[in-house]
């Protein structure tokens, strides 16, 4: 019993970390920006069908994985450069609202393009083996995930504490404005920052596909789980949003366990339900 409940706080941390990967994807653009992005999900299955296209030439599924997640930087430049500069233009609500519609509607357009020309379901195989210690046995696909995500999240607190532009996109946040008196370009940063969360996704999706089947359709419930966890941590908090989607993770992992699939997603509208109510403010 008790090695059981490691194993399943091991995969439950390993998918709670991928789901803070997605909740950032939210969190940083909406922080900053306040766009709502809905192409979250369109961005992780991007880089997971980037990924399998590309493992047809190169066998290393780190080099692979690395092309889908710069193949996915490069769409989200384009649409950031097009699209959604559209929206920046906007302020206050209104950029709130046509951010929400715009995303939303291209989302819709990418998930039916993807259904049209790449409709098979997409699983990404780890090299690494799994390991017994102790009577406990940790899958592969979860140390990879760990060790991946790990490096990341390491990446990502570097960025953001010790790189002028991370400073730089911090000082948006939370106050644009004095920002803009300190000669920071808000819409450079923006830009940035829109394209980091989309590789960001897109990182978060390969490591998904690690574990489970991929297809379009799986675009809007990662979109859904990456909203979640980002409401639950706070919209515009990232160790908040890494915290929620560490928790989420394990929580949806344990309860798929004792009561199925469905609950485990009953349960993450749960906590998102219960955030709104009792904390409000998490949204405003």
């Amino acid at each position: 019993m008790l090695a059981r409940g490691i194993e399943l706080l091991i995969d439950g941390l390993a998918r709670g970390m991928i789901l803070s990967l997605f909740g950032l994807g939210i969190t940083l653009v909406f922080g900053l920006g306040g766009i709502l992005n809905l192409l979250i999900g369109v961005f992780a299955v991007v880089a997971v069908i980037a990924c399998s296209l590309i493992l047809g030439t190169v066998p290393e599924l780190l080099v692979a994985g690395l092309g889908g997640v710069a193949a996915v930087a490069l769409f989200a430049f384009v649409l950031d450069r097009s699209v959604i500069s559209l929206v920046y233009r906007e302020e206050g609500e209104d950029r709130v609202l046509l951010g929400i519609f715009v995303t939303l509607g291209l989302s819709l357009l990418f998930e039916g393009l993807l259904f049209v020309f790449f409709a098979e379901s997409y699983f990404l195989e780890s090299s690494v083996s799994s390991v017994s210690l102790a009577g406990v046995s940790i899958t592969g696909s979860s140390l990879a995930v760990i060790a991946a995500a790990g490096v990341l999240f390491g990446l990502i607190y570097y960025f953001f504490n010790h790189t002028y532009l991370g400073i730089a996109t911090r000082t948006v946040i939370q106050d644009e404005t004095g920002a803009i008196l300190c000669g920071i370009r808000p819409r450079r940063v923006q830009s940035i920052v829109f394209v980091l969360s989309a590789a960001i996704a897109g990182a978060g999706g390969v490591l998904y596909a690690l574990d489970a089947e991929v297809t379009p359709a799986s675009s809007f419930e990662l979109t859904t789980f990456a909203i979640m966890v980002s409401i639950v941590g706070g919209v515009d908090s990232i160790r908040g949003t890494v915290a929620a989607g560490v928790v989420l993770g394990i929580v949806i992992t344990v309860a798929g366990a004792l009561f199925g699939s469905y609950l485990a997603t009953v349960t993450l509208f749960a906590a998102a339900i219960a955030v709104l109510i009792y904390k409000p403010e998490q949204i405003s």
